[in-house]
């Protein structure tokens, strides 16, 4: 934990941003498993449709049937992100770091715990948008804005954690 009080409230900043997002996801997903269906509901006419799925691989099909490893990268993504992320240095790396933990580990939580089995679990994804784009769920949205909201901000030649690059 940093020792300035500053540094106290970035790191709960950051924990409670990432909190937030796990829990959100997690709901969502709960309520799509108990709502949703392989049929695809329409929400905002063709723009955005609700549809059950279940992803054993990563981002664009990536690693299909090796769950329990993105499983094992999920794990230590996680780890590394609580080790590192508490050593922003700005509430806005706090929460560009708090989505990239949240989405983490609510992908990891499904992989970890969901079924068919432990270490082996398949994603839930529900969000489905038009130009046959990949199905996908609110853990993978917050981690990619994150992603994205790190690389503009290093663009902008901020160090990652906050400083400015020499």
């Amino acid at each position: 934990m940093p020792k300035t009080k500053g540094g106290a409230k970035r790191v709960l900043l950051y924990l409670g941003t990432a909190v937030a997002v796990v829990v959100v996801d997690q709901l969502t997903k709960f309520w799509a498993e108990a709502n949703l269906t392989a049929q695809s509901v329409p929400v905002l006419g063709e723009i955005l449709r609700f549809r059950l799925a279940y992803n054993d691989a990563a981002a664009f099909s990536l690693g299909v049937g090796s769950t329990w490893v993105l499983s094992l990268i999920s794990i230590a993504a996680t780890i590394a992100l609580l080790i590192y992320g508490p050593r922003v240095k700005t509430g806005y790396w706090a929460v560009i770091a708090g989505f990239v933990l949240g989405g983490a580990a609510g992908n990891g939580i499904d992989r970890v715990f969901k079924d068919p089995s432990f270490m082996n679990g398949h994603v839930v994804d529900f969000i489905q948008i038009p130009y046959n784009f990949p199905i996908f769920n609110l853990a993978d949205s917050f981690l990619v804005i994150g992603v994205i909201l790190a690389v503009v901000q290093t663009a902008r030649g901020d160090e990652i954690g906050g400083g400015r690059a020499a």
